[in-house]
Formats: structure tokens, C-alpha cells, sequence
């Protein structure tokens, strides 16, 4: 399970244009990891696009926002060309991030139940330790919440 003040679970994912990104290649800036269930669906778009509207705050922090979710990196290089995003989208289509990270989780929607990912927003400091991890994450305002806790 993650914890605050722990060091973040190590990871080696291919981006939206296939190119292998490791978190270690980020120490020495602040990282907003967040976990989101699918490209393309109302709630991960509004929250990529709020991401992104945002960056030139998280840049002036020094921060960089970092998203990852099952889908395949086809399914990314689409998303990001879409909406045009300016930020890593990571492919976890084996879901052994998610797993580390504990936000592959049994959902229910309408009385079914199945997997999928719980929508989690992890901040990582320069030294690759987790210094904030917000569960069950409600889009709206959320990219705010983040900026404030990172100030």
C-alpha cells in the first residue's frame, strides 16, 4: 500500500509515442503521477485537459504531470492527438503499475462489478518520495487541489 513520506514504487512504462519512460528519469523535479481508468472517456478527458490548460503553473514549480492508465500506447499517441496534450501519457497494459500503485481495484457501476482503475493522484518530491496521495479523485477542481499542495 502506498504511504506518505515512502519512496514511490519504480516503474519503466512506454509513452504515447512508444518511447520507454522510467520514473527515476525524474528525480530532481516534483511529480504529479496521476492513475486514470481510460483515454477518452468524459471524466479522464476533462481531467487531461484541466492537466494541461494548467501546465505552465506546474512548470513555473517545477513539476511535471505524468498520467497512466491500462490503455496501449495506440490508444494514447490518439488521446493526446486529440486534445492536443503536452505531457507523458504512460502505457500500463500489462497493469503492474496500477498494481504497485493499488488503484487496480474491483469498481461496481449499475450492480455490476469488475476491475478497473481507481482514479488517484499521487505527488512524488525531487528525491522520488511520495509527499501526497489523493484517493478516489473527483475531477472537478482537482488539477486546484494539486497546484495548492504543491505550493
Amino acid at each position: 500500500m502506498l504511504q506518505v513520506g515512502k519512496k514511490a514504487p519504480a516503474f519503466s512504462l512506454r509513452d504515447q509515442n512508444g518511447e520507454k519512460k522510467s520514473l527515476k528519469d525524474y528525480l530532481g523535479k516534483k511529480v504529479v503521477l496521476y492513475f486514470y481508468p481510460k483515454d477518452n472517456t468524459s471524466g479522464c478527458t476533462k481531467e487531461a485537459c484541466s492537466f494541461n490548460d494548467n501546465l505552465p503553473s506546474f512548470e513555473n514549480i517545477d513539476a511535471v504531470i505524468i498520467g497512466i492508465s491500462p490503455d496501449s500506447v495506440p490508444s494514447h499517441k490518439k488521446f493526446v492527438d486529440k486534445y492536443n496534450l503536452n505531457f507523458l501519457l504512460l502505457a500500463d497494459d500489462e497493469k503492474k503499475v496500477v498494481d504497485a500503485y493499488g488503484v487496480w481495484k474491483e469498481k461496481s457501476m449499475y450492480g455490476r462489478k469488475y476491475m478497473g482503475v481507481e482514479r488517484t493522484t499521487c505527488i512524488i518530491d525531487e528525491s522520488g518520495k511520495i509527499t501526497h496521495i489523493f484517493n478516489k479523485v473527483k475531477v472537478e477542481g482537482h488539477t486546484n487541489e494539486i497546484l495548492n499542495s504543491l505550493k
